[in-house]
């Protein structure tokens, strides 16, 4: 992932401290600790990098997913951002899948969300969902993502769009203009929308844009990317506090938290979920699966 990327040098100057928890929150959480769903995993399994490190040495491409499986409970599944999957091919990752407590979170394709108006994407969205449907179980909360380019300006729009969505269906949608999060009234009202119509806000943790570090929730679930930088000494620091605010956040009552691991070099994932399956075992008293890395 390149968004909020920045020069490695420049790393030690960046402010990683997570912003204080937002007052917004005490209207969203219950208050009452529960016994939530906590899912860590990366953004794909197709990672030839991890062969020998995560894999076990000589895995061939066609047993990467059902490796992964082994050491993660959930992915962010960027495959489904680049293409529409039908469902037989949906239906052959599902099957790998069965009998685990395993999500997938496939993330919205790009010709929906990214190239043109939205009201004009009737046919590919039922496509997608075509597709992913066949998760069945596995079946976690869809990811949307809106561009860069997409601000305020296009508010209705994209409202109108997600109104439109499945109402039985669990969405996170991450927004990344910087006009969203500059004005407050505009990010007060992005709240209040997904929160009326109960879907998720993304936390994405990037060096290069704090703003998108918000700590927001619109319901007693989260969905946060972490993007790290290659196993710089920040890296682990940043997942420490991260610990702490989880930690805050089940004691509060969340109920749902899916945490995805992305690096600029993504070699390096299993070793930051490696650290983080162990950080948030300790101080949250959670008992995620640790990836076990081989080297």
């Amino acid at each position: 992932m390149d968004f909020g990327r920045i020069e490695p040098k420049n790393l030690d100057a960046v402010l990683f401290r997570l912003p204080k928890e937002p007052a917004w929150n005490k209207t969203v959480l219950p208050g009452k600790k529960g016994k939530p769903g906590t899912y860590l995993g990366c953004a794909k399994w197709g990672r030839k990098e991890w062969v020998g490190k995560l894999y076990p040495p000589k895995t061939k491409k066609r047993d990467f997913l059902r490796q992964y499986i082994q050491h993660y409970n959930s992915i962010e599944l960027n495959a489904t951002h680049y293409k529409i999957y039908g469902a037989t091919g949906i239906g052959r990752w599902n099957k790998v899948a069965g009998g685990k407590d395993f999500k997938f979170c496939p993330k919205m394709y790009k010709g929906i969300t990214h190239r043109g108006n939205l009201k004009d994407k009737g046919f590919l969205t039922k496509e997608f969902f075509r597709g992913i449907l066949a998760f069945e179980d596995h079946l976690g909360p869809v990811f949307i993502q809106f561009s860069e380019s997409f601000g305020p300006k296009r508010k209705n729009e994209m409202l109108a769009f997600l109104k439109s969505l499945p109402a039985d269906m669990l969405f996170f949608v991450e927004v990344r203009h910087p006009e969203w999060f500059r004005n407050d009234s505009i990010f007060k009202e992005l709240l209040s929308a997904l929160a009326s119509m109960k879907m998720g806000i993304v936390i994405t943790d990037t060096a290069g844009r704090r703003d998108c570090c918000h700590m927001h929730l619109t319901i007693p679930k989260t969905f946060i990317r972490f993007v790290g930088n290659s196993l710089h000494a920040t890296d682990y620091t940043r997942c420490d506090e991260w610990a702490k605010r989880i930690k805050t956040w089940l004691a509060a009552g969340i109920s749902e938290i899916f945490f995805f691991m992305h690096v600029h070099d993504e070699a390096y994932s299993p070793e930051l979920t490696h650290y983080l399956a162990r950080k948030l075992n300790e101080v949250c008293k959670l008992h995620l699966q640790v990836p076990a890395l081989l080297s």
